[in-house]
């Protein structure tokens, strides 16, 4: 029998010579059942190939006429051809893994499946297995990343039956980056312009992957203007094109610029924006003391708080402006040298003293709120952002004031008259007591008189003697050398703040504005004074 099947072999291989059992030869299909796929390689008889060695996306492409390769298992004398698909699959994969480990070359493989210590990949459908540490030149920083993806991987071990084959990824990459580098340096100093990759973004930078080499883009070469964080202008697995600013060779350290690949627009800042003209910009930042305004990338001018508004009572930047607002405003100063550019939002408005010189006369009526109070008077803050000086004279027509806060409170809201103006020295003076007619012109000099006993109120014991509100109209001073206490007592103890008493009128001086009053010889005696008597 064995005789018989080595004469049909030596028959076979000399009129057939590529049909040999344990070959791959090419077959066409002529029929496919629900169990097998029945193929044709030029023998006497057909093979059949089971159908589970096919995957359902294979099974859904066959047709009849295909032309297949297959793995001759077996001939035998019977005319039984034995077939395989798998065997043919492995067999070509071996001798691919076996010239890419032989001649050093990389073959492709698909990452199917992340495991502990490394990944799964398909190299044509034999299973094999890639160490974590051979994955890339460092550690991943998401492992999953290149699940899915097809790779190029050198053979660092099999055997012939492909149960044990390990690959490397990291072996491709550092190649292709040391034939990068090489190329990399022929062309690297400084001055060249060069197209690399955004590789890593940190807060102080961005390294750029030129081939082979990184290269470090600080922050400060990105843009001539204001930038919060580097991802605000690049993102990962970018090109962008650098300009290389410093190379050292021994130890591969470059350093990157971007903005210098145009012009400082600080150079030629006095020609576009001079003193004086009108400019728009966005605000980008707000500080306590004003707001920065961007006039054009890397060119941003400083609108101080004090340039917001003519009104002497400054408020916080952001009560004017806000971040993301686009402003007019005027140029102020220019200093190329510092990169400074003053500018100025109140220019564009009227001048309060203007305004106020059109506005108002003197005898006019205004109302404001109390700003500030001093010992001598009390400054008013007209609606029109200017203040007024309210003097301590001119706030009662009859109260001896010692201090303006006897009667006004900061913040409070007040009518007054406009005493006098002058705009161009941007002063402005206002009176309260005029809001009424003098009461010593008529009033006071008809109802009281000399001798006159009259009720008094008392206000406050000084050295000169007692003040007296005097029938609730005017103040008038008992003197001490006429003041008479009962049973010895002090004054003070005698007639105490707010008592109510009577006394006698034997002074009025009306162009002074004063009126003298005495305790002694009344004729009138309080019930209360006569009851203690």
């Amino acid at each position: 029998m064995e005789t018989q099947d080595q004469e049909l072999q030596e028959l076979i291989s000399e009129t057939i010579p590529e049909i040999q059992e344990g070959s791959i030869v090419k077959g066409t299909i002529v029929a496919i059942r629900p169990d097998s796929v029945v193929v044709d390689i030029g023998y006497k008889s057909e093979g059949f190939i089971p159908i589970e060695e096919f995957s359902e996306e294979e099974r859904s492409a066959l047709k009849e006429g295909d032309e297949i390769e297959v793995f001759l298992s077996r001939l035998d004398s019977d005319g039984l051809v034995s077939l395989s698909v798998e065997k043919a699959k492995r067999l070509k994969t071996l001798h691919l893994i076996q010239e890419a480990e032989k001649n050093n070359q990389p073959i492709e493989a698909k990452v199917v499946e992340h495991i502990k210590g490394g990944y799964r990949v398909d190299i044509q459908g034999v299973r094999a297995f890639m160490p974590g540490s051979q994955a890339d030149i460092k550690p991943l920083k998401n492992p999953e990343e290149i699940l899915g993806q097809n790779v190029l991987v050198k053979v660092l071990k099999y055997n012939n039956k492909l149960t044990n084959v390990i690959v490397s990824r990291r072996e491709v990459i550092q190649e292709e980056r040391e034939r990068l580098k090489r190329k990399t340096l022929e062309v690297l100093k400084p001055g060249a312009r060069m197209k690399g990759v955004v590789k890593n973004i940190t807060d102080y930078g961005v390294f750029i992957d030129l081939g082979g080499i990184d290269g470090l883009l600080h922050i400060s070469d990105i843009s001539w203007g204001r930038i919060k964080h580097p991802s605000d202008v690049f993102r990962l697995g970018q090109e962008v094109e650098v300009l290389v600013l410093e190379f050292d060779a021994e130890n591969e350290k470059v350093t990157l610029g971007y903005k210098q690949k145009r012009q400082d627009p600080w150079l030629t800042v006095q020609d576009r924006y001079p003193v004086g003209k009108i400019v728009s910009g966005k605000v980008v930042s707000l500080t306590d003391y004003g707001a920065f305004v961007e006039l054009e990338e890397g060119v941003e001018g400083l609108i101080h708080v004090s340039e917001m508004d003519w009104s002497r009572r400054k408020k916080h930047p952001s009560y004017y402006v806000e971040i993301g607002d686009y402003v007019d405003a005027k140029v102020l100063e220019v200093d190329s040298q510092k990169k400074r550019i003053s500018l100025g939002l109140k220019q564009l408005k009227p001048k309060p003293w203007d305004v106020i010189a059109k506005k108002y006369k003197v005898g006019d009526r205004v109302t404001g709120r109390v700003r500030s109070i001093t010992e001598f008077g009390a400054f008013v803050e007209l609606p029109e952002g200017v203040d007024a000086l309210l003097h301590i004279s001119d706030i009662s027509w009859t109260r001896h004031i010692k201090h303006p806060s006897e009667v006004l409170r900061k913040g409070e809201k007040i009518e007054a008259v406009v005493l006098s103006l002058e705009p161009e020295k941007e002063k402005m003076s206002l009176g309260l007591k005029q809001l009424t007619p003098d009461p010593w012109l008529e009033e006071i000099p008809s109802r009281l008189q000399l001798g006159d006993e009259v009720k008094c109120r008392v206000l406050r014991h000084t050295e000169y003697g007692i003040f007296v509100e005097i029938e609730g109209l005017v103040e008038g001073l008992i003197y001490t050398s006429e003041i008479e206490t009962p049973q010895g007592k002090k004054p003070e103890d005698a007639y105490k703040e707010g008592d109510e008493i009577v006394a006698r009128i034997i002074k009025i001086d009306t162009e002074g504005r004063k009126i003298g009053l005495s305790l002694k010889n009344l004729k009138y005696v309080p019930e209360e004074d006569s009851e203690e008597e």
